[in-house]
């Protein structure tokens, strides 16, 4: 029979309903090879299409139809189901061992045991659905089950079973628990991966993480863990880089510790901005929560990029074979984990509170239901949010946030977004800096992931084939779709939050035609009443380094809004938040080391408030590695030594005390968008005393031509 027509569905069977054990399949990133070679992959497909239906055939089942890249197959058993599954998986991994890698397909197989409706040739019902869903959350080559299925099969496999937790399927109402039988090991000789452990060096995160690095070196991998592999004397920021850019896997130990860490979310930042760049996807990230569950708030950034990867969680010593012997698997296929369907919600644990340190990182979305204030800790920098309220309530507003990164711009955008809900508009929060790299590699795919992106938020269903039409340029199909479906399809203002878009900056192909378009929506709200319902606020860090046209720049309309640092009042405001009974003088020791850097304040305010230090030792300690800012001074020092040129601008700025030092003009800004100096003109001083003693101490100009050379 050929597989890719549909098959006659025995008399028996038709227009009934049975229970039936459903196997869906599908081929990872089917989509561009068929746009490399079109004729090339239907001929791959038809070969193994017809290898399932041998192995399908042999356990008693029957495919019952095609779907471009996958069978849909029947069975009248769960336990054969999941049989022929293996048998298939097993099968393509052996005919692959003769195969070149354009000549090998990798199949995700789903499978679920449940109620469906034979009608004819066609089988519809929830049973079909879920076996679809669940093939998306396979690694290729793997097979996903669910509960029903996992009930039955689970005494009688002689194989690991790995239970993935409750997930999100698209269409499915209610979490369902998940499981997964990993690829089969390929008897090729064996892939060696690069592995970069990221870890806390502190247990069990430490041990967890030489457990690893010890079984996977047994199997012929090469692993680096900084505290154990970084040599006395090393540059340790340039290694990470180096590492990083080399490594196949980012196997990431998240703790509830290490999930606060700025150099942990950089870690991460550039793993992903490294993947996004390259045609091999890789690093892929490898995240296991360490005592630490899913439901656990981590800062924005990092949530956003590892929202939609899927994540295992270690609980107990009893819980590393499994986790083991699972990222062997993967490896040894050279296999990447699909991402998830599931987005999960921000819940209001993620906000400010004396049990929880500040996170590096602040979160634009507001919790769920209706709250006076998205932080109980927020300092209010008159007259800033009084005007900011009155100008978002204005018919086709727009007001731009700029600061260094923590200093509070995202605070403020969640603040005006949530005034803007008490006021009955509909809000949406974005950032720019959770978009897949390949998202910014032409105009028509970014505005239409924009678009997307604002309507899902809006829970508006997604209309872009409707709107969308080739004839017309990407602006005015995205101009089409804001006025007449995203606008139209609401009664109230929408109030949109545009955060980090410095990533767009970056893009100078598409800053320009973005950012003009903007200022062209802010322009018809003079005299379009659907123009007049949108409210923006754009956030960024950095001016626009790319040229623009300044009459098409939303950069010089609308309300201007930089953040200053807080006053010494306000300092002493927060420790009284903070339950500090703070003199004049306390306040003058902490601003005299960090100034008024929000965020600084507040991790130093935080652990004193909770006796984890005092004011006098914080001081004495802050400055070096083993301080209470480390973490983020090693954030900060690693991104210099990636630009040698503004590591010797800092060392000169730094050597010089607090006396004014000339740069030249783009160095000084970008120094001062990192949030390292003060800028007045072309001179700059040290941001703060801090970072005065420890660049000084760190960062050596000569040899950080060496390492770059």
């Amino acid at each position: 029979m050929d597989p890719t027509e549909k098959s006659a569905m025995s008399p028996t069977l038709r227009g009934e309903s049975a229970l039936a054990a459903i196997v869906f399949t599908d081929v990872e990133s089917f989509t561009p090879k068929m746009a490399a070679d079109e004729t090339h992959t239907l001929s791959l497909i038809q070969r193994d299409f017809d290898l399932m239906n041998k192995y399908c055939q042999e356990f008693e089942g029957q495919v019952l139809k095609s779907l471009g890249d996958g069978l849909l197959m029947y069975f009248v058993s769960a336990e054969k189901a999941v049989k022929s599954a293996i048998e298939i998986q097993k099968q393509l991994i052996c005919a692959a061992e003769k195969l070149s890698d354009r000549d090998i397909l990798k199949h995700r197989i789903g499978i679920h045991l449940g109620d469906v409706y034979f009608n004819g040739t066609d089988v519809m019902g929830n049973g079909v659905n879920m076996a679809a869903r669940l093939q998306t959350l396979a690694t290729p080559g793997g097979i996903c089950l669910s509960q029903t299925v996992y009930d039955v099969v689970k005494n009688r496999l002689n194989m690991s079973v790995t239970y993935l937790g409750l997930r999100n399927l698209k269409g499915i109402t209610e979490s369902v628990p998940v499981y997964q039988i990993l690829p089969p090991a390929s008897s090729k000789a064996t892939l060696t991966q690069n592995v970069f452990i990221s870890y806390r060096a502190q247990d069990p995160d430490r041990a967890l993480a030489q457990e690893f690095s010890q079984a996977l070196a047994a199997a012929g991998h090469h692993t680096f863990m900084a505290g154990e592999s970084i040599k006395i004397g090393e540059h340790w920021a340039s290694r990470i880089d180096r590492e990083l850019q080399t490594c196949d896997y980012l196997l990431l130990l998240l703790s509830e510790k290490s999930a606060t860490s700025e150099m942990v979310t950089e870690e991460v930042r550039r793993a992903k901005q490294l993947r996004d760049t390259r045609n091999t996807n890789q690093p892929t990230i490898l995240p296991i929560r360490v005592n630490f569950s899913l439901d656990s708030p981590l800062n924005y950034n990092l949530r956003g990029y590892l929202d939609r990867i899927q994540q295992r969680q270690w609980n107990s010593p009893k819980d590393t074979p499994n986790l083991i012997e699972e990222v062997l698997q993967l490896l040894a296929a050279g296999a990447t984990p699909e991402t998830t369907e599931e987005i999960r919600p921000v819940t209001p644990q993620t906000w400010d509170s004396l049990d929880k340190p500040p996170m590096p990182v602040a979160v634009p979305e507001l919790p769920e239901g209706q709250v006076d204030l998205a932080s109980v800790f927020y300092i209010d920098r008159p007259p800033i949010e009084a005007r900011c309220y009155e100008t978002i309530i204005q018919p086709g507003s727009l007001i731009r946030i700029k600061a260094p990164r923590q200093m509070g711009k995202t605070s403020l955008m969640a603040r005006i977004l949530h005034h803007a809900a008490k006021e009955g508009y509909r809000t949406v929060p974005l950032s720019f800096q959770l978009a897949d790299g390949k998202v910014f590699s032409d105009l028509d795919r970014f505005l239409k992931w924009f678009c997307a992106s604002v309507g899902r938020r809006l829970r508006l269903p997604n209309q872009l084939n409707d709107y969308w039409d080739e004839i017309f340029g990407s602006k005015d199909n995205c101009t089409a779709y804001f006025e007449e479906y995203l606008l139209e399809n609401i009664s109230t203002p929408l109030a949109l939050g545009l955060d980090e878009v410095d990533c767009i900056f970056q893009h100078p192909e598409i800053a320009a035609d973005f950012f003009g378009l903007l200022r062209a929506w802010h322009e018809d709200a003079k005299n379009r009443d659907i123009w007049k319902k949108l409210r923006l606020v754009v956030v960024h860090s950095t001016e626009v380094y790319v040229p623009m046209d300044i009459n098409q720049s939303p950069f010089n309309v609308g309300l201007p809004i930089e953040l200053p640092e807080f006053t010494p009042q306000q300092v002493y405001e927060l420790a009284r938040l903070h339950g500090l009974d703070w003199q004049a003088n306390q306040t003058s020791q902490l601003m005299a080391m960090v100034g008024g850097h929000p965020y600084l304040v507040r991790l130093a305010l935080y652990h004193i408030a909770r006796q984890d230090t005092n004011l006098t030792d914080l001081l004495q300690n802050c400055p070096t590695e083993a301080g209470l800012y480390g973490d983020h001074l090693r954030r900060h020092l690693w991104n210099l030594k990636q630009h040698p040129e503004l590591a010797a601008a800092m060392e000169k700025v730094v050597s010089a005390g607090y006396a004014p030092m000339r740069l030249e003009a783009t160095t000084a800004f970008k120094l001062h968008s990192m949030g390292l100096v003060h800028l007045q003109g072309n001179d700059v001083t040290p941001r703060c005393d801090l970072y005065r003693q420890y660049f000084r101490d760190r960062l050596d100009y000569s040899e950080a031509q060496q390492t770059h050379s």
